[in-house]
Parts: structure tokens; sequence; C-alpha cells
């Protein structure tokens, strides 16, 4: 009984070794992870318009330097530095009195000269009746023609010479050409001006409208004229072709206006066109100088395929997409990219509408490995959101 008992732990230790070895006698086998759910989506089909981007400069379309025509003490100042102004508002004035003088006595000479020539005219007819009659010879009467003719230049003469000095009195009145802001005065109360040469009073500046300058490439005009033919769009009919302009503070493109002018050739030195657009400027939110943002529709084009911009990838071969192939095969396609609209990007060529493409979990998607589709629907984005 005792030997039996001391036996019992020697059988379970072999019991234990027993089924250890049977357990590692078994066979190991690896159990490959279940492929990686990833979100896939159609290309969203929505109209886009294509924009060309530059950048340009504001500019007034009117600045002019005032500058004194006559010589004289100035006698009034007619507006404070600053000032908005109309056209025709008189800014400054010269003393007119000299002026008004001088236009006196040119009128005096041409009462004159019409006395003279009204004589002289009389004259000559009485001379030529009698040379009829055969009263006078004909030497008498050439005198009388000649006197009548010079009195007639001198009446043609009193009369531009009247002319003339109202034009001076006029000088007297420096008035705004057009409408605009002048700037600080140039010359003080009783200063003497235009003695000389013409003395610069101050300058004024139209603000509304405003141009904004900018220049586009030569492949970009190439681009345009493609667009133009296209829409059948005429010469007059580009000055109706909208702009859209943003200062560098601003979001989006806020002023709008019109192409107004366009270079005749592209400079070849710089393979450039110039190009300038007028912007109605009501509170004068522009400024001439500014630095802008400008952007210019080419047309809506419709059907275009677009996909998130996050999903473009680019390698040295170009830009990119994933897209869950045959039997949920990644397969990577090269792409051609063209606008952006929120975060949405159009793709010119490399997809097909029926293509899945990845939209998100990119570092999961692995070129030639297969993947577990997660299907998902676009959203459309907001055309005017378009940015470059």
């Amino acid at each position: 009984m005792l030997c039996t008992l001391g036996k019992a732990p020697l059988v379970v230790g072999w019991v234990v070794v027993a089924i250890l070895l049977s357990a590692c006698s078994e066979e190991n086998t690896y159990v490959a992870p279940p492929p990686p759910k990833v979100e896939v989506a159609l290309p969203l089909k929505q109209t886009v318009t294509p924009y060309l981007y530059a950048t340009g400069n504001t500019t007034a379309v009117n600045t002019t330097t005032l500058v004194a025509r006559v010589s004289g003490f100035i006698q009034e100042i007619d507006y404070k530095d600053g000032d908005e102004v109309k056209a025709g508002a008189r800014l400054f004035l010269i003393e007119p009195e000299p002026y008004e003088l001088a236009l006196e006595q040119a009128k005096a000479g041409q009462g004159s000269a019409d006395a003279s020539a009204k004589q002289s005219g009389a004259e000559l007819k009485r001379q030529q009746e009698m040379l009829t009659q055969k009263v006078i010879s004909q030497s008498s009467a050439d005198q009388s023609a000649a006197a009548a003719a010079v009195d007639a230049a001198k009446q043609q003469q009193s009369a531009v010479d009247v002319k003339q000095a109202e034009l001076n009195l006029s000088y007297t009145e420096v008035k705004a050409p057009f409408d605009g802001i002048v700037t600080a005065r140039q010359v003080s109360m009783g200063q003497l001006v235009g003695a000389g040469s013409a003395t610069t009073l101050a300058t004024i500046v139209q603000l509304d409208p405003i141009y904004v300058n900018f220049t586009i490439s030569e492949r970009d005009v190439l681009r345009i004229r493609a667009a133009i033919a296209k829409r059948g769009l005429t010469a007059q009919d580009l000055k109706k072709v909208a702009v859209e302009v943003g200062l560098q503070t601003e979001t989006g493109y806020p002023h709008k206006g019109t192409l107004d002018y366009a270079a005749p050739e592209v400079t070849a030195s710089t393979g450039t066109l110039a190009v300038r657009a007028v912007l109605p400027n009501q509170g004068r939110p522009l400024l001439p100088g500014y630095f802008v943002r400008v952007r210019v529709p080419l047309g809506e084009e419709p059907d275009m395929m677009l996909v998130p911009d996050r999903a473009i990838g680019s390698d040295q071969a170009g830009r990119y997409v994933l897209v869950a192939g045959k039997d949920d095969v990644v397969e990577q396609r090269t792409v051609e990219i063209g606008e952006q609209v929120g975060n949405l990007r159009v793709v010119t060529s490399g997809i097909k509408p029926e293509d899945r493409v990845v939209v998100s979990g990119l570092l999961a998607a692995v070129p030639g490995q297969k993947i577990e589709p997660q299907a998902k629907v676009l959203e459309a984005a907001a055309t005017d959101g378009a940015v470059q």
C-alpha cells in the first residue's frame, strides 16, 4: 500500500510529459489579418467654372496735376486738403482783375476794328460804283479794296484777341476737371504763381471707378483664346467678361468688375500680355497702389469629375490617386488635375466615372494589396468657393 502511493507522483509526471510532447507535435499555421477597411467613393460630377488667376495693382483712372496757367497772386483757395470734389468745382482763384482789364481792352479794340471795317467796306462799294461809271481810275478802286481787306483782317485779329483775353481770364479759376479727391495744396494764399513757368497747385485723383492692371502668361493667353473661341465671343464681348478682385487681407474675391483693355501683343522679353480691368469703387475700398489678387472666369464646364483634394498624391511620375480595382485590389492611377472647388479637386484625366477612388485611410491602402472598401458619397462643393 505504501509502495503504490509512493509511485503515484511518478505516474502523474509521465502523463504531463506525454501531454506536452503531443502538443509540440502539432503543426503551427499563420493566419493573415483581414484586409483593412478603407473608404472609397465614386468621382463627383459637377459643373465647374475654371478661373484664370493673377496678381495685379490698382491704379487711378485719372490723376491730374493742377497748375497755374496764368501768372498772378493766389486770391482764394476754395477747398480743404483731401476734400472730395465734383467736376467743375473751383479750387483756386488767381487774381482776375488784370485779365478782366485785358478783356475790356480787347473788346474795345474789337469795336474800333468793326467800325473801321464797316467804313472801309462802304467806301469800297462806292469806289466800285464810281469805277463802273468810269469816274475814277482802276488804281483808286484797288487802293480802296486793299484798305477794306486790311480793316477786315484787323477785325478778325480783334475777335481773336477777345477770345484769348476771355481764355486767360478763365484760367484764373482753377477748376476740378473730374470728380475726385484733391491732395494737399502746394501753394499759400497771396503767393505769386505762374511767373515764368507753370506752378503746381495740387493734384486731383479719381477713385471711382478704379483700374486693376495685371499680366497673364503666354500659355494663359492661348488658354483664354481657346475659351473665347469655344464661347463664340467677339472683341466687344470681351469687355463684358467678369473680373473678380480680392485684397491680401480679404477672403475670396468680393470686388467685381469687367475687362477693360488687353494689349495687342505679347511682350517677347517676358512672355506676358498686359491686361486691365475696371471696377466700381463706391466707398473707396480700393486705393491706387494696392497689391491685389485677380481671377477671371473662363466659362462653365459641365460634368467635370471631382475627388477630395486630400485623395490626390504625388511622386516623381506626377499626380496620382488610388483606386479599388478588380477583386478590391488597390491600383495607382496617374491623373491630371484642374481647378480646386472647396475641398474637392477637378480631375481632367486618368480616372473614369465608375472608378472607386480611395478617399480615406490612404496609409492603409497599398497598391497591389487587397482592401475592404467602405462606400461613401461625396457632397457637392460650392462653385463660388473655387480657389487656385
